[in-house]
């Protein structure tokens, strides 16, 4: 670990860190407390992104952190996600598609040496999934000044944005899956 630059270092803890957060964030959404569910979240997919650029500014990351990345977040996004679907928020054999295409193509990645690069589609993926959850979990109390109008409007809008990251999901697992065929 002493030879291991700083950069790549703090990438590989906020990775840990963004495993840690699923369990606080089902906590928050069970106990009521939808505003630190909601920061938790928040946290967790702009870790995301901070461990991302520390190991590109490290000069790639480790292999370590490269397999443990897509974990995290299959941790962080399932907490909401089966939420969701205990809660009706969104069906649950539409959350069922989207964790078993998560189980299969991390089985896949820890298959390969790299840990399996993220896909373009796959990325995409990610980012339409926070977004949704960050829509669809967005706190009851925190209408914008138009109450429960914005409230529902902004639950429509992650609801909508949800089906597209699923396609996404379906789509880049094909794709994984083809592109293993191939070699």
């Amino acid at each position: 670990m002493n030879g291991t630059p700083p950069l790549r270092r703090l990438a590989d803890l906020l990775t840990l860190a963004r495993a840690v957060l699923g369990l606080p964030l089902l906590l928050a959404l069970a106990s009521g407390k939808p505003s630190l569910a909601w920061v938790l979240l928040l946290l967790g997919g702009l870790s995301d992104w901070a461990d991302g650029a520390l190991a590109r500014r490290a000069g790639g990351g480790s292999v370590w952190g490269a397999r443990l990345d897509p974990l995290t977040d299959k941790i962080l996004i399932s907490a909401p996600l089966l939420w969701l679907a205990h809660t009706g928020g969104l069906p649950l054999w539409a959350v069922w598609l989207l964790l078993a295409r998560e189980l299969l193509i991390s089985g896949w990645r820890a298959g390969q040496g790299s840990g399996g690069p993220a896909s373009l589609g796959g990325k995409a993926k990610t980012i339409l999934q926070f977004l949704s959850l960050l829509l669809l979990l967005w706190p009851p109390t925190w209408g914008l000044g138009q109450g429960a109008a914005a409230v529902s409007l902004l639950h429509g809008a992650g609801w909508w944005l949800f089906w597209p990251s699923l396609l996404l999901a379906l789509s880049s697992a094909l794709g994984y899956l083809r592109a293993d065929a191939r070699s």
